[in-house]
């Protein structure tokens, strides 16, 4: 009664089901490895914003890549803001999400080097072409503490460094670029500054990385590994379901065949 499973309409259903099962399976994998990710950020990010800062000088150069291990690492940096050749970053978000520019400065250190802070969030100017007002800097020597970050690229961020910007406006913090700009070394990656607050809280000072929230990417896991487990289980039950009928059927028409003929029916001719 099972051999309705060698037709056509079966063995597409069979082969489509031995396709979701290992695709479901892998599915629930990639989501348990992005849980994974997300568990050993969130670990790298608590850990590093409670390190004591350490001068930026410490662990980064010109021309160096900031590894993952240094993502978020508290640093700290004493010397002078150069003003005279800050940029702003487009098309960046304020906490309430509203667009506007990150505001980057280099800061000449105290015996000698530059590193790029970005001071924080400004909102746009009526005119988007038009440099922003942006909050004077303190003047002389001073000490920024901040969180070091990498060096932004188009394949890391996903933002298209755009050619035909206004002067002194940027899409990417990039200190290979600040370096060119600049005609000087720069120290590769960035302070995102976190103090002092400034005087009127603007610059808005960028939030902190959030360590606290593993997002829904081990229950997705379970769910795509539930569903691999039950498309062989809903297979037996369409299968039994497919016999139950086909024997209903057959009782049915054996019982029509064997029905005796209905009174005052007359009898076939006989030769």
């Amino acid at each position: 009664m099972y051999r309705f499973l060698l037709t056509r309409q079966w063995l597409i259903l069979a082969l489509l089901a031995l396709v979701m099962i290992p695709t479901m399976v892998e599915l629930g994998f990639w989501q348990l490895h992005r849980h994974e990710h997300k568990v050993a950020q969130n670990s790298l990010i608590s850990h590093n914003l409670k390190a004591k800062p350490v001068p930026v000088a410490a662990l980064t150069s010109p021309g160096h890549t900031v590894p993952r291990s240094d993502y978020w690492r508290a640093v700290k940096a004493t010397g002078t803001y150069d003003e005279k050749h800050q940029v702003v970053v487009r098309r960046r978000t304020s906490t309430d999400g509203s667009i506007g520019f990150h505001v980057l400065v280099p800061f000449d250190l105290r015996g000698g080097g530059t590193v790029m802070i970005n001071r924080g969030w400004i909102p746009t100017a009526d005119d988007q072409r038009a440099f922003p007002d942006v909050p004077a800097a303190p003047k002389g020597e001073v000490t920024v503490t901040g969180r070091l970050k990498a060096d932004e690229t188009t394949g890391s961020s996903g933002i298209k460094d755009l050619s035909d910007l206004p002067d002194r406006q940027v899409m990417l913090i990039n200190s290979a670029e600040q370096s060119k700009l600049l005609s000087r070394p720069v120290l590769g990656g960035y302070l995102e500054q976190t103090g002092p607050v400034p005087s009127g809280d603007t610059p808005e000072l960028i939030e902190a990385p959030d360590d606290s929230s593993i997002g829904p990417h081990m229950a997705y896991a379970v769910q795509w590994w539930l569903f691999a487990a039950g498309v062989p289980v809903g297979y037996v039950v369409l299968a039994r379901r497919e016999k139950r009928d086909l024997v209903a059927a057959a009782a049915a028409a054996a019982d029509a065949q064997a029905a005796p003929a209905e009174p005052g029916t007359p009898e076939p001719a006989k030769a």
